[in-house]
């Protein structure tokens, strides 16, 4: 390894970085200059996500651009995209429309169109930050609008969405402080916070998700392990039958509820 690889290794040990060898070949392969690489040190150095440093985060085999202040999205969340992708495929259309509110840098949205060339996709996030990040990733493949979940969304996407991923925030506000530090000093507020039982967001979302589904769509979200159970009772009070699927692999799980076929058989898959 040259010089400057040890050297970036001892000054990322020396901030505490666990994975310091992994963290310095990807700053090393990505700074373009050593005057880069040199900030770059300095600013994982003091606490900086990552992927904040790189400017990017792997995601479902692409490279996501994530800025300071913009949500970094986690492995966790592949589980999410490969769920919605097989209920996508199973529908009817060949060109369905999927929409990805709370889009943050719209990783989920830029992995759905991915997959699934012929698709739709609009996307939205509260946060002007985060919307002009995931207009970059998104491109001409789809819709990214600023506003409150399904405020900003054309009217015309009533009753026709195929696939709805809602990644919300489902940290409750007692453990928001509790989060490595990272994500509660350097990732917004807005995009960790879902109140009391974390689960504010989620209600919201699904209130008015039936209003948006087309008939056999659905809706996913992911929430911790402690929070399914509730979560499938909100889906319930809507009409969405819901069934759980985890993968221990990625410790997701993912709450599925679809429009108008009636509940789903529950249970889990096991990755």
């Amino acid at each position: 390894m040259p010089p400057s690889y040890v050297h970036v290794v001892t000054a990322l040990r020396a901030a505490g970085c666990v994975f310091a060898e992994d963290e310095a070949r990807l700053i090393l392969d990505t700074a373009r200059t050593p005057a880069e690489l040199a900030a770059m040190v300095d600013r994982r150095a003091v606490g900086l996500p990552l992927e904040h440093v790189l400017g990017w985060a792997e995601f479902s085999g692409l490279r996501i651009a994530v800025e300071p202040g913009v949500f970094v999205p986690r492995r966790r969340t592949e589980f999410l995209v490969a769920q919605a992708v097989a209920l996508a495929r199973a529908l009817a259309s060949e060109a369905p429309v999927v929409v990805d509110l709370c889009c943050g840098s719209g990783a989920v949205g830029a992995a759905l169109v991915a997959s699934l060339p012929g698709a739709e996709l609009h996307a939205a996030d509260i946060d002007p930050v985060a919307v002009e990040c995931a207009r970059r990733n998104v491109g001409e493949r789809g819709r990214v609008y600023e506003g409150d979940l399904f405020g900003p969304l054309p009217r015309g996407l009533r009753g026709r969405v195929g696939v709805l991923a809602a990644n919300v925030p489902y940290v409750p506000s007692g453990e928001v402080g509790l989060l490595p530090p990272e994500a509660r000093d350097h990732e917004p507020l807005v995009a960790l916070d879902g109140g009391g039982d974390g689960l504010d967001v989620l209600r919201r979302v699904v209130a008015d998700a039936p209003g948006w589904l087309a008939p056999g769509g659905s809706l996913l979200v992911e929430t911790s392990e402690r929070q399914v159970g509730l979560a499938v009772e909100i889906f319930a009070a809507v009409g969405l039958g819901a069934r759980v699927e985890t993968s221990e692999e990625l410790h997701a799980n993912v709450v599925i509820g679809r429009r108008g076929n009636g509940p789903l058989r529950s249970a889990g898959t096991r990755r």
